[in-house]
């Protein structure tokens, strides 16, 4: 499918689509606060958006994982390190009440915002007006066919996702993300900060983990920075932090079964405390034997932890398996 014409910063006019909430009027130039309409509300501040919740009977939701951003310097250098402009088109998660939406609005050529929870439509009516690049999307973002949706909104464009997911989806969706290979550049997402060093931490160190190894396969992560609890409301119990992950258009290793080698490190990390010989022989329902064999003709110690092992560690040893098993 060709996605419809986009329109630029200032354009006017609704768009439509089935399925979707379009916001009419012209783009924001200045962002989400700055340079906004005298009827749009100071998304963060904390007075106006508690005014904003109750004028439209909202109240937050546990379930949703719902922890809206208040400093006003956040959604900004996030939307400006996101490196989008004219030329992209953003896929946005949870948008909230839209302050990083304002933003990415601000710079690039068309915004499609993703949303599960209905409540939040007619503030999002209210708070993206004169946003005309923007489109709300109702659904879940787990079971949405996001490659339609962004061959759809973005035709012609180049793509790149920047949100502040919900905690608790954020490994599922990010390796979603990643795994789909959806024709995007750049995924740019806050998130806890322990998940993000999770994220972030590259093979064969101390703090990485399966998730580490998967998202360093399709992708280069970098952690941007950290964003404290009171810049939210409600403040959350953990620190956050925002990362950038830029799609490599190469894995980093040439694997014979792809599949096999994410079946090969979620062994591995499946018990994290034991050598890596061991957690795969069992994980695998491998003979030992076999294992340390193939540990050795790899050149891998054969007490060496999971951490300890690059994606080429395990490109090797997933060789070396495949000759002594048949598969």
């Amino acid at each position: 499918m060709s996605g419809p014409e986009h329109r630029r910063r200032g354009e006017t006019g609704r768009l439509s689509v089935q399925g979707s909430t379009a916001v009419p009027g012209p783009a924001d130039e200045d962002g989400a606060n700055a340079g906004r309409r005298p009827d749009v509300p100071n998304l963060t501040s904390l007075t106006e958006l508690r005014a904003l919740c109750r004028r439209h009977g909202f109240t937050l939701s546990k379930g949703f994982g719902q922890n809206f951003i208040v400093n006003p310097g956040i959604c900004p250098r996030m939307a400006e390190q996101a490196g989008v402009d004219g030329r992209y088109g953003v896929l946005e998660i949870g948008p909230g009440v839209g302050v990083l939406t304002r933003e990415l609005a601000a710079r690039a050529a068309k915004v499609a915002a993703v949303e599960l929870d209905e409540r939040l439509f007619p503030i999002l009516r209210e708070t993206l007006a004169g946003c005309g690049n923007v489109r709300v999307v109702p659904g879940d973002a787990m079971k949405l066919d996001l490659a339609a949706l962004i061959r759809q909104e973005f035709g012609g464009l180049r793509a790149a996702v920047c949100a502040n997911l919900p905690y608790y989806i954020t490994s599922p969706l990010v390796m979603r993300l990643l795994e789909e290979r959806l024709p995007i550049e750049s995924i740019t997402v806050m998130v806890q900060k322990e998940a993000a060093e999770r994220l972030c931490a590259e093979p064969g160190s101390r703090a990485a983990g399966a998730v580490s190894c998967a998202v360093s396969y399709y992708a280069r992560p970098r952690m941007l920075f950290a964003v404290q609890p009171g810049s939210f409301y409600p403040p959350p119990k953990v620190t956050s932090a925002v990362i950038r992950l830029e799609l490599r258009k190469e894995p980093p290793v040439d694997t014979p079964d792809e599949a096999g080698f994410f079946r090969l490190i979620r062994a591995a990390f499946g018990q994290r405390r034991k050598a890596a010989a061991n957690a795969v022989s069992t994980g695998l329902g491998l003979p030992k034997p076999v294992v340390a064999a193939a540990m050795q003709a790899a050149q891998l110690a054969p007490l060496a932890r999971p951490e300890q092992l690059t994606l080429a560690d395990f490109c090797a040893l997933q060789r070396e398996l495949r000759e002594r098993t048949g598969g």
